[in-house]
């Protein structure tokens, strides 16, 4: 059996989680989500490996139409997806381009780089806005039917317990919860344009979602715009 935790968090909305540490040490966990689309299509935030358990899963879901990068830093997997799903459109990040050592994955879209009103043929279902301030380049996601929130770097919400339950020992975890003064220095320490913050995570505040899914640690499944204020207050008050 694989270390991949599968699971239907909401109608049509899978998750992958799986262990991952951030070079190799810190402990945070990883995770995909895919989302079946109200036309029948399938959008994946690809953040962890296609192994057979997750590619049949996905294949079960649809037709991939959509692979997510989510920001500057959560590419590894893009060849593989783009492999197994290569009639899908890859949405990314522009600064990930310079980080990619495959340079053959072709973006149909980058935010940074396109307009910042293109529309890429899933805001039916599926909100995003662009941090540009975040020094990342996050893009946060709303899911409007089932209200959550799909993000990678911008929230955490550790320890990564689910992410790590399929392991055979017991692993010690780092712990960074929204509410924390911690969780609150750490996005300070990685912003790079204050007012760019401030729009951005006002924009995500005004959204109507209760969960949040992130790509480290345990997925928050109510409270998650409380959850959200209190991380960014700096931002939003």
């Amino acid at each position: 059996m694989g270390e991949t935790v599968i699971r239907e968090v909401a109608n049509g909305v899978w998750t992958f989680s799986r262990p991952f540490a951030r070079y190799g040490v810190i402990r945070v966990g990883g995770r995909s989500t895919a989302i079946k689309l109200k036309d029948g299509g399938v959008w994946v935030l690809a953040s962890t490996p296609l192994d057979d358990e997750t590619r049949t899963k996905i294949n079960e879901l649809g037709n991939v139409r959509y692979i997510i990068n989510p920001d500057a830093v959560h590419h590894l997997f893009l060849p593989e997806f783009k492999r197994a799903y290569p009639d899908a459109k890859v949405i990314g990040v522009a600064d990930t381009i310079a980080r990619m050592k495959d340079q053959a994955v072709p973006f149909d879209g980058l935010w940074g780089r396109d307009p910042s009103d293109t529309q890429y043929g899933f805001e039916e279902d599926i909100k995003h806005c662009y941090f540009s301030g975040f020094r990342n380049k996050d893009v946060a996601f709303l899911h409007v039917a089932s209200r959550s929130l799909i993000e990678a770097d911008l929230l955490f919400n550790l320890p990564a317990t689910e992410q790590y339950s399929k392991c055979s020992s017991w692993i010690p975890q780092a712990k960074l919860k929204p509410d924390s003064w911690a969780h609150q220095k750490v996005i300070q320490g990685v912003t790079i344009d204050v007012e760019a913050m401030k729009r951005d995570a006002r924009t995500v505040a005004s959204w109507d979602f209760d969960r949040i899914i992130p790509c480290h640690g345990d997925v928050i499944e109510r409270d998650g715009n409380k959850a959200w204020r209190d991380a960014y207050k700096f931002f939003i008050d």
